[in-house]
């Protein structure tokens, strides 16, 4: 059962309560159901962090592998030019182009890497917003629930 399962759980579980008489803002609720839910609620939310991190360590890797593909291509174009040295002119013109390569494969790692970490942030944002948003609902809940207590 993931979060919002949960909540959905908690909403219904809310929808059912009796209201009290003379109190309509206050209802009895299962407490034990409601306790069970929000164990469940504590227990998953390490799970959609182990996702996150998931995301996140699959973006270094991407990162890593731009970084190999670069060096690999650089190591290529180097050992192409070395080869192909008979003149000076030749020489200069295959280091021009391997630092173009060269240039070119850093900036493509940096924008693949700009693209993951800006993808995580943006992961982790909607995670920090939608738990922060759950657990104000559960603190109102909570709030209910020790109101209808009194």
């Amino acid at each position: 059962m993931n979060i919002e399962e949960i909540l959905d759980d908690m909403d219904d579980l809310l929808d059912r309560s009796r209201p009290i008489p003379f109190a309509a803002h206050k209802a009895v609720i299962d407490a034990d159901r409601m306790r069970e839910l929000l164990n469940s609620a504590h227990l998953n939310i390490p799970a959609e962090i182990k996702r996150a991190k998931l995301i996140d360590s699959d973006c270094d890797r991407i990162i890593n592998e731009a970084r190999e593909k670069a060096e690999a291509i650089i190591q290529d174009a180097e050992t192409r030019a070395s080869r192909m040295i008979s003149e000076q002119a030749i020489l200069q013109e295959a280091k021009k182009r391997a630092l173009d390569m060269l240039t070119k494969a850093q900036n493509g790692s940096n924008d693949i890497k700009d693209a993951a970490e800006k993808y995580v942030n943006r992961l982790l944002d909607e995670a920090q917003d939608y738990f922060r948003n759950n657990l104000q609902e559960v603190q109102r809940t909570k709030d209910k629930i020790n109101s209808v207590k009194k």
